[in-house]
């Protein structure tokens, strides 16, 4: 059961600037108004289709990226991101990645040296851990930052949908690991666009849609009115965008 609040987020958006000449100079809101409060304990779901602004949102909750407006509140709670290959530099190798990764996290260098077997194991490199992250393929890199972040073990885990990566055998491990953590007194916010996935798995939901917080409360509410407004054709008025029904 989750317990007090631990992270808060009010009114937060966050601004990039344009690339393309003809808008240059004006930004591009990634998130333009989101609430909500993560609770100690709880399995959080965020749901939203894609270019909602979710991978941005998980920025925010790591520290990674900073609000342009709005307040985000961490009552003093180390976040880590299990789909980020935090700190990877291209040239040094898996081992010497996998040390800066897990400084980067908040842990000492004697503690990630004593989670190094752990760490390779789990990634399954074999050889490869010697040699260049830049040789690596994507799939290498994403297995080698979720070892690192799963052993790092933070306060807050903050999960990726895009984290399925590699062979089957892979996957179901790595789906055993989060399963883990679930199930466990971690505190957990699962991103994703399945709204099943979602119900599944968590205790509360928060809907973004259009950069900005469309609904949040319990799963099975904020789940059923997201796949109402999947489901509807646009200009109906109950499309994203369209006022919240929870």
């Amino acid at each position: 059961m989750a317990h007090n609040c631990i992270i808060r987020l009010e009114g937060v958006g966050v601004a990039f600037p344009r690339q393309a000449s003809l808008r240059r100079g004006e930004p591009f809101w990634a998130l333009e108004n989101v609430s909500f409060d993560v609770r100690e304990g709880e399995t959080l779901g965020v749901i939203g289709r894609n270019g909602a602004g979710k991978t941005t949102l998980l920025k925010v909750l790591a520290g990674i990226l900073k609000p342009d407006r709005g307040i985000l509140i961490n009552t003093g709670h180390r976040v880590a991101m299990l789909s980020l290959q935090l700190g990877f530099l291209p040239n040094l190798d898996g081992r010497d990645n996998a040390m800066l990764s897990g400084i980067l996290m908040g842990l000492t260098r004697a503690q990630v040296r004593a989670r190094f077997d752990r760490i390779i194991e789990f990634a399954e490199l074999g050889d490869f851990i010697d040699e260049p992250v830049a040789t690596y393929s994507a799939g290498m890199r994403a297995r080698l930052g979720f070892a690192v972040a799963l052993e790092c073990n933070p306060d807050v885990v903050l999960i990726d949908e895009v984290l399925g990566v590699g062979d089957a055998d892979f996957r179901a491990k790595s789906a055993a690991a989060i399963e883990g953590l679930i199930r466990s007194n971690k505190t957990v916010v699962l991103v994703s666009h399945n709204a099943d996935t979602i119900e599944n798995l968590c205790e509360r939901a928060v809907w973004i849609e259009q950069r900005v917080t469309q609904a949040q409360g319990a799963v099975a509410e904020v789940a059923g009115a997201y796949r109402l407004s999947a489901a509807s054709p646009p200009g109906d008025g109950s499309g994203p965008g369209a006022p919240p029904k929870v």
